[in-house]
């Protein structure tokens, strides 16, 4: 692939989208770690997510898609081909009942809109930091509320560039899990239909699990949140608590001592870094309990 003809080739097809050379990632995700990407490429509108696909396909160029970098980390060695973050795609719209949020919305804001319209069911998301599409492709969740619980559909782009709406059961959801994990959709928005409610009431729930978050999470340093899947019937946190891991430090990355659940960059961490220290957790927790910890975070990218 010759990236700058790749380069003067979007700027061509989308000369009003954001499209950068050999930008690094660092600024871009929450673990503020990683490589450079050969392209990242910031639409505005649904066309533009469109052909750019379009043209990934007819030019067989790597095409990852990324939102606001909450829940991966993205290896040293960068992205190869085109990074597509979808973080302009931000506007929220009310129906009666349903939400219409594109991909790039802060879950959280949709969830203070919904509060301003007293409309309960999205309560569970007012402290996950990703986006619209980052909680679809998790199926994003916390204190027993999921998006699988609310979700109508999506407007999504195939593959080959084609839209499609994919409703709640075509979904395939699990824990941490949709159908999105397989690559093969781009979420372009997504309907979430609510109940109407008490504003004092959602408020008071949207208020109380705030104050847990920040009460029991290390906010104060760079993370991509909880690490692990939590194990049946047990907590990866106290798991990783129990084994004595807390405070343990790779390079620039540190078990939380606040949320063992949380791996936090303390210190300039590399990926590498990050990466060493979530396979030594898991080593020590399998070797003292038995219990093979799956990571909820995703890694992308090339070592």
């Amino acid at each position: 692939m010759d990236i700058s003809q790749v380069f003067n080739n979007l700027q061509k097809l989308v000369p009003n989208a954001i499209i950068q050379c050999h930008e690094t990632l660092k600024g871009y995700v929450y673990t503020q770690m990683g490589g450079n990407a050969d392209i990242r490429v910031v639409p505005s509108t649904y066309d533009e997510v469109q052909s750019i696909i379009k043209y990934a396909v007819d030019h067989n160029v790597r095409i990852t898609t990324l939102g606001n970098g909450s829940n991966v980390i993205i290896r040293d060695g960068g992205i190869r081909g085109i990074v597509l973050q979808m973080t302009s795609l931000q506007d929220i719209t009310l129906s009666e009942h349903t939400l219409t949020a594109q991909s790039g919305a802060s879950i959280i804001h949709v969830s203070q809109v919904a509060l301003q319209h007293k409309l309960t069911g999205l309560e569970f998301a007012c402290g996950i930091p990703g986006t619209v599409g980052g909680a679809l492709y998790m199926n994003a969740g916390a204190y027993g509320g999921e998006v699988a619980d609310v979700l109508q559909d999506a407007l999504v782009v195939d593959s080959t560039g084609q839209l499609l709406t994919l409703h709640n059961e075509d979904m395939k959801w699990g824990y941490r899990h949709s159908v999105f994990a397989g690559g093969e959709y781009t979420i372009l928005q997504a309907r979430f239909t609510l109940e109407p409610g008490d504003h004092s009431s959602i408020k008071e729930k949207m208020d109380e699990l705030t104050h847990l978050r920040e009460s029991k999470q290390p906010l104060e340093y760079p993370s991509c949140g909880s690490v692990f899947k939590r194990p049946p019937n047990r907590f990866a946190g106290q798991l990783i608590q129990e084994s004595g891991l807390q405070g343990v430090r790779i390079g620039g990355a540190e078990v939380s001592t606040k949320h063992a659940g949380f791996i936090v960059n303390v210190d300039h961490a590399t990926a590498s870094d990050y990466i060493a220290l979530v396979a030594h957790v898991r080593e020590i927790v399998r070797e003292k309990f038995g219990v093979d910890l799956e990571t909820e975070v995703k890694f992308i990218g090339e070592e």
